[in-house]
């Protein structure tokens, strides 16, 4: 079986990794765009230059806002099953009323 993932290079903070994904390139070297911004932002906040320091802050940025928009995206998704659950009851109610 042949393996398909594609190999890119991409650069985050100054260094060049060889990365292969699933994924096509355009967005591999999106999310390395993203993290190298995000280790950018850390040391134009802090005095930081460690470079594991700095990965390890973005990782902790990066993992709160994933973690903020999942839980915020679970309430919205509760909310939508709810108003489909009343809207199918209503619809269920409509139709039996007719027949």
């Amino acid at each position: 079986m042949a393996d398909s993932k594609e190999s890119i290079d991409v650069e985050i903070f100054g260094q060049t990794y060889k990365v292969k994904g699933d994924a096509d390139s355009k967005h591999i070297e999106d999310l390395a765009d993203f993290v190298d911004r995000k280790m950018r932002e850390i040391v134009e906040s802090t005095s930081t230059v460690d470079t594991l320091k700095v990965a390890i802050l973005a990782s902790l940025n990066i993992a709160d806002e994933y973690l903020r928009m999942k839980k915020e995206y679970d309430v919205l998704q509760r909310e939508l099953k709810k108003k489909v659950e009343k809207y199918q009851d209503t619809l269920d109610e409509i139709i039996k009323a007719k027949v």
